[in-house]
This record gives C-alpha cells, structure tokens and sequence, in this order.
C-alpha cells in the first residue's frame, strides 16, 4: 500500500533527495523556497510504501498570464517501475492541479529520453509540451576523472584557452554574497541585449541566490583582466553534482577566455567538493544551428563530457479548452524566440 503525506521538514527532504540518483537542485528544498519567496505555491509530497519513504514530488503553482498551471521540473522523484507509486503520484498531481484551479500540469521527469519512456508517459496521459521546463539537453562531466583527464577529454580550442588564459593572468573571484547579484543583473541585461534573449528580472536572480546562498550551496564567479570584469557564472552545488546555471558575459569578454577560465574553476570546486558530476546546463541540438542558444551551446559542448537527453517537458491536460488556447500561444512563442 502506498500512502502520501506532506513533508514540510526540510531535514528529511534533503536527506531523501540529495542522494536519490540523478536529482538535481531543482527538486531541493531550497528551490521550493526560492519560489515561494517569489509568490509561488509549492506543495510537497512523500509517497511512503510500506512506512518508508518511497518517493516524493515537489509542484510549484504557476500563476500565468491566462491561467495556472501546475509545474514540476526535474521530477518526481519515484521508481517509473513501481506501479502503486506511479499510481499515487498521477493521483496526487491531478489532486493539486484541481485544488488550484490549474488547466494543466507540466513535468519534465530526470529520466533519460528513449521510444520506452515516450510510451510510457503516452499512456499515462501525457503529451509532449510546446515549451522546455529547464534543461532537456546537456553536458555532463563525470568528476571521477582526473583534472588532467578532464582537460585531454576537452576540445583542443578549449583546453588553448584555458590555458592562454591562465598565461594572460585572468582571475577569478568568487562569491557567496547576495548584493554581488546586482551587477551580475547588469551584465545578463548587456549579454540579453547582444544575444536577443528575454533577461531574468533582478529580483528572480537575488532570491535564488539567497535561498541558495544560505545553505552554503552557491558561489557566483567572476573572471577579470587588469580589475576588468570578462565573464561570471551562478554555479549551484547540491547533491551529487555541480551545475553551471547561469551566464553573463562583457563586450571585453568576446576578446579574452574570461569564461573558460571561471568554468575551469568552478568544475575543479565541484571536484573538491567531492560531486560524482558537473553540468553544464543546457544545450542546443546539433541539426538546430539556428537555434538561440547553438554559439553557448559551441562553448559548452568544447568542455567534452557526455551528452545527456532528458525526456522532453510534457504536459498533463486538465481544462482542454484553456489548454488549446495556452497551446497555440506557447507554439508560437517557441518560434518567435528561435527555440524550434
């Protein structure tokens, strides 16, 4: 028999999550809290088999434009195999989603994308969304391997880089400080305009670095050239692994390896750390050249590692009607932003 419960208890979320293979911070207790520090209702559920801890879900309630909708991203967290827990869980969401009024409930399981798992969401009502829910492709470096094999396994231009950069005298700061999350905002709006794309609001980056932040769970890294600021990542270290979450470069930063440098710092941390895992973040397909991120992809994918393709976002329809609408919207907005 398989029951569900809520889990307000952050201990023993972290204890269950942070272990479980393949989670990442998107299922932390802490990103629950940065959304709900942004206005969000997040739920929490634990689907207990036999008395024990099975598997848990961690829903956030989107208020969109036109309606809400139910979203959770990297999850659940439960055996795709074990039925009555598959069962409690499609229970449970479909519960929520109508509480809160939601047209319908997005998921982008952390499962490996394969015509087994298509099926398998097909026939529990899925259907492939219009829009990502965070990354769906990626690299991914196994941190077992030395420093020295990590940077063999690179692209030539890449490993060139990092060490022309290292010659040149760029250095990297790091930092745990909310307040540094200003002028980080200042320099995603110089990348945004440059690259074209919508920029996250100041207040989405400083909450999310605070909740982080105060777990001792984040650094932002910044690259400089004579006290010149070339590049800076939010790095998220949580788990099993360490993820490369955002970016930001200068116009200086085109002409100088400031970013190399910092993510070459930021993969030796996670090593120390003692991470089984360090993601780049999200990339674009090879047969997409078009696509807006296909230049950081060039970048991400010259690090080496493996690529790994997620099952896509998919949604579960609860109000068609509002649904269709959302639909077409979400379609065309996919294209606009050059996602197809």
């Amino acid at each position: 028999m398989v029951e569900v419960r809520d889990i307000d208890q952050e201990k023993l979320w972290e204890e269950f999550v942070r272990v479980w293979p393949g989670a990442n911070f998107l299922q932390s207790f802490a990103w629950g809290e940065f959304n709900q520090a942004l206005g969000h209702r997040v739920v929490r559920k634990g689907f207990y088999k036999n008395k024990k801890l099975a598997g848990v879900v961690s829903a956030i309630v989107e208020k969109g434009k036109r309606a809400k909708y139910l979203t959770v991203p990297a999850g659940p967290l439960i055996s795709w195999k074990d039925e009555g827990v598959v069962k409690m869980f499609m229970e449970t969401i479909r519960k929520i989603a109508a509480e809160e009024k939601c047209s319908f409930v997005r998921v982008r399981p952390q499962i490996v994308n394969s015509g087994e798992n298509q099926a398998m969401f097909s026939k529990l009502g899925f259907k492939v969304a219009p829009m990502h829910l965070h990354e769906q492709l990626t690299v991914k470096l196994d941190l077992s391997k030395t420093e020295e094999q990590l940077l063999i396994e690179m692209r030539k231009a890449t490993r060139y880089e990092i060490r022309q950069g290292l010659k040149t005298g760029i250095e990297v700061e790091e930092s745990t400080d909310a307040g540094e999350m200003d002028g980080f905002y200042d320099l995603q709006m110089q990348t945004a305009s440059r690259q074209a794309f919508v920029p996250f609001s100041k207040n989405f980056l400083v909450k999310q670095f605070e909740a982080f932040a105060k777990r001792g769970m984040v650094k932002l890294y910044t690259a400089r050239l004579n006290g010149e600021i070339l590049a800076q990542g939010m790095v998220i270290f949580y788990g099993q692994e360490g993820d490369y979450h955002y970016g930001a470069g200068s116009e200086s930063g085109r002409k100088y390896p400031g970013a190399y440098v910092l993510l070459w710092k930021a993969i030796r941390e996670a090593k120390v750390r003692g991470l089984k895992y360090f993601d780049l973040w999200g990339i674009a397909p090879l047969d997409k050249p078009k696509h807006r991120f296909a230049g950081v992809s060039l970048f991400k994918r010259g690090f080496g590692g493996e690529v790994v393709e997620y099952v896509h976002a998919l949604d579960l329809i609860i109000d068609p009607m509002k649904y269709a609408v959302d639909w077409v919207i979400e379609e065309t907005r996919r294209r606009v932003r050059g996602l197809a």
